[in-house]
């Protein structure tokens, strides 16, 4: 601690009031009036003074300051002082402002001469209370009411921001007039020379605060928490000579802050939100439209508000001739819940923008029509309702749209995404732009020409502006949205990393507890025949087999449901719940019976399970649906649409197959086990379920019995920091396609013409059009038959990949190459008209079995993520696997073992096969199988055949079979496997 009065803390504070004094404020000279928290004489002052026809009437009604201060405080009480300072608020028919806010534009001088009219102060050692001499060491006020406050440490005196923490948790009384939530005091900051954090409410020991720093490498900008050093100061000043600048300060009372109702929660924009929504609406104000912004926020950066808050900022955009910069602000989501606090987030500003218009499940795409039309300031709707409606948007001439896209990702390169962009497209540059090319007059051009109307919507267009937010952006992503620097790498607009999320406490770091096993098996053949196959067919057959095999699901759910009661019963409180994520709806089923098996026979009492996927899944004879498995207590059965909700509030365990991988946001998951290859962003999306916060939580827990260590680091190294393109995709490499394409001499130049020809004369509304269509690809389709399967094969492949890279390309550039794109067209309705070769079928029912089985753990501990740029290398066309090669059912199997081979003992011996040979003989079960239900049969039937069969095989085969009765676990698991496999064969034999 320094002694030297040079470097107390009263040193701190002059520094923060000297600069806030320069930067507009002023000190307020009245008195604080502690009884009713205001700076009474301020307010009474501004209100004369800018409403003085409302004073005097208030006057007439024998008004004193002290009646007003009551009615002030009447309208506080009712509606928070967040929507007082907002909208005013009327006594007795009497309206009244408190503050008013700078006006969009210049034009309109009495309400910029009523916003210079705010006293706007700052005050130092505040004495907020009539009943003692605390004070707070710097407070804001709005014409007398209080709105921000702030302790200020000094470290050179031995304190820091945790002191100042304290002082708000334990040394301020929640109850003071002054500090009850959206009362008087909005948002309450703890500020150092390092570091700031703020909360909106006090809340005792419970008070949460929030960190409110730039980053280690600034605002925007990749690292981890902090903020940088500032060759000007403090590194905190950014605080009062940026963000409590009085400009600011006033813009972030009017348009930002935000109360949910939903929540009882008051919103303070974090720094990153603040600077992002800034930086976009200043980058627009000074270049206009027809700019893309790749937004790279990491989960846990509220990405849901920040997005409300683009949305209304863009929205409520003028140009210097007071025109709105946008016709329209349209949302592309498949987030229902972003709608909703879409909604309630811009409900709470004071603007004149109307409604927003939300095209739902409940509307269709001429809704969407209506709402482009009609110049609907804000629209949410998804991109698949684009494709109806293209072709019905009404000139857009002159008009300029805003395209905010949630989660962007290769959808944005879909027919969907370029229907989307045909719909807003204002042409008239691009078509100049062909015009010239081909020497011609704009008027020469024939605009009904599809070729020519499709042509000019490519490339990025004067009139679009996308705003795309994701936190794993993909190499497309980054070359559509993200900004091309000089050494053409392409970088997104904006960051805030998973680095700093995770540093920030806004996330859990969900590699931190990581264990995962591998699977070691031993399949062999159940019969004499060895046929040849193939191999990859075959080869996934064999992989199925033993994961779907029951003895590897007995096994694994036994380790699902212990880890559930050693780990995640314990955490959160006691709240912890675990997602099992499977690899197909079939495994979810037998992996959702199996763990409500395990959970009777053990008698745990305190857990339950549920499971979530689409559709219905026939298991031998049985049928399932999610809603059929899906029981509460009572016996009622639970609807997809209530899974969730039920999961958070009654069940603890939920096993998935695909559902609930992406947008699945309960902060009570704790633990996840995996049983799905998981590879790039797939991965990052999937694990990220667990990474919400709550009180109470303070790590995760990954089990994952697919994946290796390096793969998952692999996966979320790229998104950890930064993301950037090393170099733009060469587009060239299409023509090295299309040459190959012609070389299998399937078609002609002549062939497409002949096409085109009816496509773009026709359209594919005329009543014959689709039919002279398929005419003229026939003979195309004929010549196609004639090649061998390899050659058929391999030209699919590269239509396939054709299409898909020129849909991409034109996203990106607009190359107005016509015959390339008659090409285009021309292969998207060949590729429907090719057949694809039926394969033999591959039968391996009954003629494997699994010998050996071992579940081995390989990794237990912290996946680091280290602290590197992440490149992504332009992604290439893969070449096809070629036709099926073929082997022996020997060769594959010995191939697959190979793979999965393990260390086994006798213990590791899977008797399973030998056994079920014994039991599917027995008539007594086929005559039960037939007449009663599965439980019966498992449950009161099957136990004491198995307990026969059983000794039987033992006393043939003593050291193979002496494991099963040593260990009751490993007898349980296979007679609950055989019960469940003999009962299914002897339904279906019945």
């Amino acid at each position: 601690m320094l002694s030297d009065n040079e470097y107390n803390e009263k040193r701190f504070e002059s520094d923060i009031e000297a600069a806030m004094l320069s930067g507009g404020y002023t000190r307020n000279n009245d008195t604080y009036d502690a009884k009713n928290a205001l700076y009474l004489d301020t307010l009474v002052r501004f209100v004369q003074t800018t409403q003085p026809k409302s004073w005097q009437r208030f006057e007439l009604q024998s008004g004193t300051p002290e009646k007003f201060a009551q009615a002030f405080q009447n309208a506080v009480d009712m509606d928070g002082l967040l929507f007082v300072m907002r909208n005013g608020f009327k006594h007795r028919g009497i309206p009244f402002r408190v503050c008013y806010f700078k006006p969009e534009s210049g034009l309109n001088q009495t309400a910029l001469d009523n916003y210079n009219a705010n006293e706007i102060t700052i005050n130092r050692q505040w004495y907020y209370s009539p009943d003692c001499r605390k004070s707070v060491d710097m407070v804001i006020a709005v014409n007398g009411i209080p709105v921000f406050a702030f302790e200020l440490k000094n470290q050179y005196t031995g304190q820091d921001i945790e002191d100042a923490k304290r002082q708000w948790m334990y040394d301020r009384d929640a109850r003071e007039l002054c500090f009850r939530f959206n009362n008087r005091i909005l948002a309450f900051f703890c500020v150092d020379h390092l570091e700031a954090c703020m909360t909106t409410k006090l809340d005792g020991k419970n008070t949460f605060f929030l960190p409110f720093n730039q980053g280690s490498n600034g605002a925007g900008n990749d690292g981890g928490k902090g903020n940088p050093p500032n060759p000007d100061g403090y590194p905190t000043a950014y605080l009062w000579e940026n963000v409590f600048s009085r400009d600011s300060m006033m813009d972030i009372l009017q348009k930002f802050m935000s109360y949910r109702k939903d929540k009882k929660m008051l919103l303070f924009p974090r720094y990153h939100q603040l600077d992002v929504v800034r930086s976009l609406i200043g980058h627009v104000r000074q270049f206009g439209a027809g700019h893309n912004y790749l937004i790279q926020h990491s989960a846990g950066s509220g990405k849901s508000n920040s997005i409300a808050w683009t949305a209304y900022r863009l929205a409520a955009l003028f140009n210097d001739e007071d025109k709105p910069v946008f016709s329209s602000v349209i949302i592309v989501t498949d987030r229902r819940v972003l709608d909703a606090q879409l909604q309630e987030t811009i409900a709470g500003f004071d603007h004149k923008l109307g409604a927003i218009e939300t095209i739902d499940e409940k509307k269709n795409s001429k809704d969407l029509r209506d709402a482009i039309n009609d110049g609907v300031r804000i629209i949410v709707t998804t991109l698949q309702k684009f494709p109806v409606i293209y072709q019905e948007v009404d000139s857009v001439a002159g008009r300029n749209f805003a395209v905010i896209v949630d989660e962007a990702h290769s959808s944005q390169t879909g027919s969907s995404a370029i229907k989307l962009k045909t719909a807003l497209a204002d042409t008239e540059e691009a078509l100049r732009e062909y015009a010239e090319i081909e020497g011609k007059a704009e008027d020469e051009i024939d605009r009904t020409d599809k070729i020519v109307q499709e042509m000019i919507t490519h490339g990025k267009h004067p009139n679009l502006s996308f705003f795309a937010f994701t936190a794993t952006p993909k190499a497309q992503t980054l070359e559509m949205f993200g900004e091309p620097w000089a050494d053409g790498t392409f970088h997104p607009f904006h960051i805030y990393s998973m680095r700093q999320a995770i540093e920030e406490g806004f996330i859990l770091d969900v590699l931190r507890n990581y264990m995962t096993y591998s699977t070691c098996f031993k399949i062999a053949k159940n019969t004499p025949e060895n046929p040849e196959l193939p191999e990859s067919r075959a080869t996934k057959l064999i992989k199925k087999y033993q994961k779907l095999h029951p003895y590897n699901i007995s096994q694994k759910a036994a380790i699902i449901v212990e880890t559930f009661r050693e780990t995640t019963r314990f955490k959160i409180g006691g709240k912890g719940k675990m997602m099992v994520v499977t690899d197909s709806r079939l495994a979810a089923v037998r992996y959702f019976h199996e763990i409500k098996r395990y959970i009777k026979e053990h008698e745990y009492a305190d857990m339950d399970v549920l499971t979530a996927f689409s559709g219905t899944v026939q298991d031998g004879t049985e049928e399932f649906t999610e809603s059929s498995l899906n029981v509460r207590k009572d016996g009622s059965h639970i609807a997809e649409s209530q899974t969730k909700a039920e999961f958070h509030d009654n069940f603890n365990v939920l096993v998935v197959a695909e559902k609930y991988q992406t947008g699945f946001d309960e902060p009570l998951l704790h633990t996840m086990i995996v049983d799905k290859k998981l590879k790039g962003v797939k991965a990052v999306q999937t694990l990220s379920r667990l990474n919400r916060t709550c009180t109470g939580k303070v790590d995760t827990f990954v089990l994952d019995f697919a994946n290796k260590q390096e793969d998952i680091l692999d996966a979320f190294q790229p998104f950890y920091q930064e993301t950037f393109l090393e170099k733009e995709v060469n587009v060239d490499l299409i023509y090295q396609t299309e040459r190959e394409l012609l070389d299998y001499a399937i078609y002609t130049s002549e062939d497409i013409e002949t096409f085109i020809k009816v496509w773009n004369t026709h359209g594919i509304q005329d009543s014959v059009a689709m039919g002279r269509m398929t005419s003229a690809l026939k003979p195309v389709t004929d010549r196609y038959n004639l090649k061998n399967s390899e050659e058929r094969y391999q030209f699919r492949r590269l239509v396939r990949n054709f299409i898909k890279w020129y849909g991409y390309i034109t996203q990106v550039v607009r190359m107005f190459d016509a015959d390339m794109h008659k090409e285009f067209q021309f292969l998207r309705y060949l590729l429907h008209l090719l057949p694809v070769e039926k394969d033999d079928p591959v039968d391996l029912e009954g003629k494997l079995k699994l010998e050996y089985y071992k579940l081995q753990k390989t990794f237990e501990g912290e996946i680091k993520l280290e602290e590197l740029k992440g490149e992504y290398v332009p992604a290439k066309q893969k070449g096809g696997a070629g036709k099926q090669k073929k082997s022996t059912l020997d060769e594959i199997l010995e191939r697959v073992n190979e793979q999965y081979k393990g260390d086994f003992t006798d213990s590791d011996r899977v008797i399973i096969g030998a056994l079920h040979d014994k039991l599917i003989k027995n008539p007594k079960l086929l005559n039960s199988a037939g007449t009663t239900n599965p439980v019966i049969f498992t449950e009161s039937i099957f136990p004491s055949a198995f307990g026969e069969a059983a000794m039987e095989s033992y006393t043939e085969s003593q050291e193979s079979y002496e494991s099963l009765f040593q260990d009751k676990n490993k007898y349980n698991a296979i007679m609950s496997a055989l019960a469940g496999v003999i009962y299914r064969e002897m339904r279906k034999n019945n």
